[in-house]
C-alpha cells in the first residue's frame, strides 16, 4: 500500500482537518477510559509540533443527523483534550455558517459529525465544507476505514491533500506487514462462537496462511466436520460443510488445520462449573467443550512459537473462567515469546492480552474491529482506497 503519511508533510502554517476517532465511553458525562483520546492525540501533537493547526473531527454515539442532544455533545472530549495539551479548545458548532478560527489556540473541535445531515450518506456537499476549512485532510481513524461517510470519505475527494495520521500509518504498516507481505511460515488464530461470523476470514486466510488455528465454538464445529463427537458444545451444524472445505482447501496447499485429540468439558456453562480435561474420543453426550487440552495448547504453542508472522483473533477457550482459561493462556504466552511479527485485534482479544499481561510482547494490536475483520476478510475498505488514491 502506497499513501502519505502525516510525517512526510510540511506542515508550516497549514490547517488540517484530522478525522480521527475518540468515540469513547462516557458515564454521567465524565470520560470512563481515555484510552482512543491518547491514542488520537500522537497526530495532533505532532501537527502542533511541526507548525500547524488543527481541526479535530470525530464521531460520538449514534445520534440522529439534523439534531443534537446533551449526550451527543464533544464537550467532555473537548474538554480532557485540553487538559491534556494544556491548552485551550473550542467547540465549534457552526462552522458551516462562520467556518473556524484560531484566536485563541492552535487547535479546535468540530461538534459530533455524526449530527451532521449527510454524514452518513457520504454527502458531496458536507464532504466539499468540511475540505474548504483545512489545507490538508489526515485520516486517523482506522475502526471507522470500512465505513464511506462524509468526515472520512467524501472530505478526502475534495481536499487539497490527503494524507495518513501517525495512528493510521502504524495500522496500515503492519497489517501490510503481516498480511501483504508477511514472514514465513504464516500462523493464523481466529477463534469465536460462531464459524457464520467469521467464515469468509477463515476462507481468506486459507489461501495465505501456513496454519490456521480455530478455537472456541468455531473448533467445536470444525471437529463435528471431522466425524467426531462434541457433545453439547455449542457449534454450528449447518456449516460444518464449510469448515470441511476450508480443510480440504489448506490441505491441497499442503498447509493445516491442527485439531485437538484432548478438550476441557463441563456439564453447565457457568463461572463454578467443574472443568475436566478428557480425551476428545470420551466426551459424553451432556458434556460442553469450554477449552482446548494442555496436550493441544503446547502443540499449538511449538507452532506459534516458530512463526514469522502471526495474526491472531479470538480466545480459543471460555478464558474469562479461570478453569477453562489455560488454552488461551498457553496460546498467549507462545504468541508472546515468538520471534515472529504478530498483530492482533479484537475486543476479547484486547480482554486476553490484558489478562494475562502480554501487551508489550505483540507487534502491534488493532484497537479496530468492524474495519479489522473486513481487511482480513479480504474486503476492499474506503479510507485505504482513498488514501491508495489520493498517494
Amino acid at each position: 500500500m502506497k499513501f502519505k503519511k502525516i510525517t512526510e508533510l510540511n506542515l508550516t502554517n497549514k490547517i488540517v482537518f484530522v478525522r480521527t476517532d475518540m468515540n469513547v465511553p462516557l458515564k454521567d458525562g465524565k470520560i470512563t477510559d481515555d484510552t482512543r483520546i491518547k491514542a488520537g492525540l500522537q497526530t495532533i501533537k505532532y501537527i502542533l509540533d511541526n507548525g500547524g493547526k488543527v481541526i479535530i473531527a470525530t464521531h460520538l454515539g449514534r445520534p440522529t443527523e439534523g439534531t443534537i442532544n446533551l449526550e451527543d455533545k464533544v464537550l467532555p472530549i473537548a474538554i480532557h483534550i485540553s487538559d491534556l495539551l494544556g491548552q485551550p479548545i473550542k467547540v465549534v458548532g457552526d462552522w458551516a455558517k462562520n467556518g473556524v478560527n484560531f484566536t485563541h489556540s492552535n487547535v479546535v473541535m468540530l461538534e459530533n459529525v455524526r449530527c451532521n445531515v449527510g454524514e452518513k450518506k457520504n454527502s458531496d456537499d458536507l464532504g466539499k465544507a468540511y475540505a474548504s476549512l483545512c489545507d490538508i485532510f489526515c485520516y486517523d481513524a482506522f475502526a471507522t476505514a470500512h465505513r464511506a461517510e462524509a468526515s472520512t470519505n467524501a472530505v478526502g475527494k475534495f481536499s487539497k491533500e490527503v494524507c495518513a495520521g501517525i495512528l493510521m500509518s502504524n495500522e496500515l504498516d503492519s497489517l501490510a506487514k503481516a498480511v501483504a507481505t508477511p514472514n514465513k511460515p504464516v500462523v493464523a488464530v481466529v477463534a469465536g462462537s460462531k464459524v457464520s461470523t467469521k467464515l469468509t476470514i477463515l476462507d481468506n486466510l486459507a489461501d495465505k496462511v501456513d496454519t490456521l488455528i480455530v478455537g472456541g465454538g468455531i473448533l467445536n464445529t470444525f471437529i463435528l466436520a471431522n466425524g467426531k463427537k462434541i457433545g453439547a458444545s455449542l457449534a454450528e451444524k449447518e456449516l460444518t460443510a464449510e469448515a470441511t472445505k476450508v480443510m480440504q482447501k489448506m490441505q491441497s496447499r499442503g498447509a493445516t488445520v491442527p485439531l485437538p485429540n484432548d478438550v476441557v468439558v463441563a456439564k453447565e456453562f457457568s463461572p463454578t462449573a467443574t472443568a475436566n480435561e478428557i480425551q476428545l474420543d470420551n466426551i459424553s453426550d451432556d458434556d460442553m467443550i469450554l477449552d482446548i487440552g494442555s496436550q493441544f495448547a503446547n502443540q499449538l504453542a511449538n507452532i506459534l512459537k516458530t512463526a514469522g508472522t502471526i495474526i491472531w483473533n479470538g480466545p480459543v477457550g471460555v478464558f474469562e473462567f479461570d478453569q477453562f482459561a489455560n488454552g488461551t493462556k498457553v496460546v498467549t504466552n507462545a504468541i508472546a515469546d515468538s520471534t515472529g511479527f504478530s498483530l492482533a485485534g479484537g475486543g476479547d482479544t484486547i480482554a486476553a492480552i490484558n489478562k494475562f499481561n502480554i501487551f508489550d510482547k505483540i507487534s502491534y494490536v488493532s484497537t479496530a474491529g468492524g474495519a479489522l475483520l473486513e481487511f482480513l476478510e479480504g474486503k476492499e475498505l474506503p479510507a485505504i482506497t482513498l488514501l491508495t488514491c489520493k498517494a
